[in-house]
């Protein structure tokens, strides 16, 4: 009698955990707007999640189309910009002018410009020329 007790005390238990587990539908969670935002924006400001979120998107097919996609899109961006600005002498100057203001007020900004201007020889060629022209 003692033994059928214990067997159905621990079946009993058994059942009662095996109902507390609960799987949880991703779809039917991601499928609410508000349920979906709030985990993006979650995963957006936890500098690890966006790490993790990062590498899942570059390991899928879609997430490297993208990734693609939007690099085509920035330098289809900068190729239009240089083209303006060529066309555009005035408007070049303006925005020189309006970085140089900038970055006298910001010792970051200056000094990330002048990183990459000694990075870039051309940039260092024209530095030379100037140079000799005021001497």
């Amino acid at each position: 009698m003692k033994t059928l007790q214990k067997m159905t005390l621990l079946f009993a238990l058994v059942i009662l955990f095996a109902s507390c587990q609960t799987s949880t539908d991703v779809k039917q969670i991601l499928s609410k707007s508000e349920t979906r935002k709030e985990i993006m924006d979650t995963i957006a400001n936890n500098s690890e999640m966006m790490k993790e979120m990062m590498g899942a998107m570059m390991s899928s097919n879609n997430g490297m189309a993208m990734m693609q996609d939007h690099q085509k899109m920035m330098m289809q961006n900068h190729e239009s910009m240089m083209k303006m600005m060529k066309d555009n002498p005035t408007m070049m100057q303006s925005m020189m002018s309006d970085m140089m203001a900038t970055a006298k007020g910001d010792t970051s900004v200056m000094s990330s410009m002048c990183k990459t201007m000694m990075s870039n020889q051309p940039m260092m060629d024209m530095m030379q020329k100037m140079k000799g022209m005021n001497h």
